[in-house]
């Protein structure tokens, strides 16, 4: 089953006064590389995290953002620093005597120091608490993630297997031009070779055996015909493989593709053939274009 790297997957959980949003963004990229953002007391398990996540996805660029929200009436998490709101105190008294200045120091004058604020004690307890919160939520937004992407490339799916189902067509069409193209080829030749020989009946059919023979190896696409056969057969069983790597193996066969689309349009000498072929490459060409959103 194919897998967009195209997706978005969301999760939260409100406990213990507290609101945990996960939210994943996933898109094109021939690797996968995670990008995390969160808050800074859960800093240290950026790593788990990228773990976590990178089990679950053989490519894509993928965004995880983690956001921790309190309740209305939770206290605000945030203690004054005593031993700053002095220093900065006195650091801006010896600011003013020195200037001269008459204007005594006020609150509105500290509150420029963001540093006078800590967050509350317990730094490690509350932060083992948060992640306990996002390690419960993080999965579902991974497994909301996982569905958008095998929904896109259940699309993706259906619009390959119809794209094929054309090229086989147009196949079936060249390889009735290919033997037309074989009949004209021999009866040109047999023109030629009466043309040639005049009545000598036996000199003729000698002749035109010979040049049968090499316009029939010139013009032979059955070998090609066979092969784009294979890969495209390779193609459609490849949509419903659920191992991992299958973008790889779908790029590759389209590789093949396009191939042997261009050895049949050079072997086959034939205008029509080379159209239909042309058509064919328009087709793979779409495919290609949507492969690179596939995992």
């Amino acid at each position: 089953m194919l897998e967009s790297m195209t997706g978005y997957g969301s999760a939260e959980k409100v406990e213990n006064g507290l609101r945990i949003l996960a939210e994943l963004r996933s898109v094109n990229n021939r690797f996968a590389e995670i990008s995390v953002k969160l808050p800074r007391q859960l800093s240290n398990y950026e790593l788990d995290i990228r773990d976590l996540v990178r089990s679950r996805f053989q490519r894509g660029k993928i965004s995880v953002f983690v956001q921790v929200q309190a309740e209305r009436d939770r206290h605000i998490p945030v203690v004054v620093n005593p031993d700053r709101v002095k220093a900065y105190r006195d650091l801006l008294e010896t600011v003013r005597h020195e200037a001269g200045i008459e204007t005594p120091v006020s609150l509105e004058h500290l509150l420029k120091f963001s540093e006078i604020f800590d967050t509350e004690s317990r730094t490690e307890e509350n932060s083992e608490l948060l992640w306990s919160l996002v390690r419960s939520v993080l999965p579902d937004a991974v497994e909301a993630l996982k569905t958008m992407r095998r929904r896109e490339g259940e699309e993706l799916s259906r619009d390959f297997a119809a794209r094929i189902a054309v090229i086989e067509a147009t196949l079936a069409d060249i390889s009735r031009l290919a033997q037309e193209n074989l009949e004209q080829t021999r009866m040109r030749l047999a023109a030629k070779v009466e043309s040639v020989a005049g009545r000598d009946i036996a000199y003729s059919r000698e002749r035109l055996e010979m040049e049968l023979v090499l316009a029939a190896d010139k013009l032979d696409i059955t070998e090609e015909l066979t092969r784009f056969a294979c890969h495209n057969k390779f193609f459609l069983e490849e949509l419903h493989n659920h191992e991992s790597g299958t973008g790889r193996k779908l790029n590759f066969l389209l590789q093949e593709q396009l191939r042997e689309a261009n050895t049949i349009a050079s072997k086959s000498q034939n205008a029509d053939i080379s159209q239909l072929i042309v058509h064919i490459k328009e087709e793979l060409e779409k495919i290609r274009e949507q492969l690179q959103n596939i995992e």
